[in-house]
């Protein structure tokens, strides 16, 4: 048994197990059921299922094969097998699984460790939850040969850190990794395509340890998009091994400020993603596109600019997805019935919004506020959701056709019918759920707020 939780504990060095995980992982080997855990534990039958079918869905990424409870001893058995000689030489270096378990609740329970939440979750954190099918569909979608995914979703939704996933499976395939940022490119990098495409041909070109040699390529009788297609087709492609490569765009919407830059290069895309239906070559680039959709407000966009490949939306977090979170935050009292019962008007307030519900349960395992106080200020000027919430109404003031539709949203319980345009900016705003064109507020964080303020402007 022991062998076992220290090959898991090699296989998700970068993820350290809580002690629920190591629990449900050693009952499982024993050939106990989830029904048998849940009474020897005491904790929920669902929960104890969510927490196995996170842990084989960690140990599936981490092994590069499906992993299941069935097929458990198959596959650590084997493991163990290719790794007998490391195991040997490291022998002297093992821990007994009760200081494992010891040192692993420590790390847990000790908030003063847990940072503010702010960016994408590292890969090692217990904080990023799984939300089943997401992860195994995007992973699997990468095997494709040619495929394009895009990601979106509002702000602070978890894009960058599902994208940050798929790349660690990408890694673990032997595939080759390039990742852009536009944010990272300068103002002036968008004043022409073709300063563009050489400043995008570059960075793929240094990402794969290729010699940027963008004149032997580049012609301008041809244009800048033609040059581009060759330089991938008769280089990139061509001196790179025979392993895919994932092209992972972050932060794509920034192109999409730049209608001159976006005209074209959406399309180029969208073009190598059809070429790879009759050109092998092609087929070694697998593209993912990353961006919000806050943007299309600003920018005065009635559709997605780019509607290609299979699209990723994000879902909020159910019950079930907060109350882990609650417990990988170190608040034990989560744990239970009882515990998610108290979750419940969290979950309602921000509608299972990933970083409104972080937000909450960080500012509650430092104990610094109630959950009580914190629902009751929640909507307020001095709630800890303040400044997302007049980022939110900074941007609906600016469209009153938007601002009009939205009161006709929070005046009522009822879902409301709108304009479908109207419907689908303040959708991808985030503040609206949708069927067809009809309408209801995402959470009551954002009726409450909203009726506050517009009471106030009336």
């Amino acid at each position: 048994m022991e062998d076992i939780l220290q090959a898991v504990e090699k296989i998700l060095q970068d993820k350290p197990l809580a002690s629920i995980q190591w629990f449900v992982l050693s009952q499982s080997w024993l050939g106990k059921t989830y029904d048998e855990m849940a009474e020897i534990s005491g904790y929920r039958n669902n929960y104890i299922k969510e927490v196995g079918s996170e842990l084989w869905q960690d140990l599936s990424i981490a092994l590069g094969k499906k992993i299941t409870k069935k097929n458990l001893h198959l596959a650590l058995e084997k493991y163990l097998q290719e790794k007998i000689g490391d195991q040997e030489n490291q022998s002297q270096e093992n821990l007994g699984e009760e200081s494992r378990l010891e040192m692993v609740s420590s790390d847990l329970s000790s908030a003063s460790k847990i940072e503010f939440p702010s960016g994408p979750v590292p890969l090692g954190s217990p904080l990023y939850i799984n939300r089943p099918p997401l992860e195994e569909l995007i992973c699997n979608e990468i095997l494709h040969p040619g495929c394009l995914i895009r990601i979106k979703a509002p702000r602070k939704t978890g894009k960058s850190s599902l994208l940050n996933r798929m790349i660690a499976y990408a890694r673990k395939q032997g595939y080759q990794i390039v990742y852009l940022d536009f944010q990272e490119a300068d103002q002036d990098i968008f004043i022409s395509l073709d300063k563009f495409l050489r400043w995008f041909c570059v960075n793929v070109s240094r990402q794969l340890n290729l010699l940027p040699c963008l004149d032997d390529f580049w012609d301008t009788e041809m244009g800048s998009k033609v040059s581009c297609k060759i330089y991938f087709e008769a280089y990139v492609l061509q001196y790179i091994e025979q392993s895919p490569v994932v092209l992972a765009l972050n932060e794509v919407h920034r192109v999409f400020e730049h209608p001159n830059i976006a005209q074209d290069f959406l399309p180029m895309l969208r073009f190598w993603h059809e070429q790879a239906k009759q050109d092998q070559i092609w087929q070694k680039l697998r593209m993912v596109v990353v961006h919000t959709t806050e943007i299309y407000i600003p920018l005065k966009l009635n559709q997605s600019p780019f509607n290609v490949g299979i699209t990723i939306t994000l879902p909020p977090f159910t019950l079930n997805q907060v109350q882990n979170l609650a417990l990988a935050y170190g608040l034990h009292w989560a744990a239970d019935s009882e515990g998610a019962k108290r979750l419940v008007p969290l979950q309602t307030m921000v509608g299972g919004h990933p970083y409104l519900v972080s937000l909450a349960l960080y500012h509650l395992c430092q104990e610094e506020i109630t959950l009580e106080v914190l629902l009751e200020s929640a909507s307020t000027q001095v709630g800890i959701y303040s400044q997302h919430l007049r980022e939110l109404l900074s941007l609906l003031q600016k469209e009153p056709e938007l601002m009009s539709a939205m009161e006709k949203v929070i005046a009522t319980d009822e879902k409301v019918e709108l304009d479908a345009i109207a419907a689908y900016k303040l959708e991808s705003m985030g503040l609206v759920q949708l069927n067809g064109n009809q309408a209801h507020t995402r959470c009551e964080l954002y009726r409450f707020y909203l009726s506050q303020q517009l009471g106030r402007s009336g």
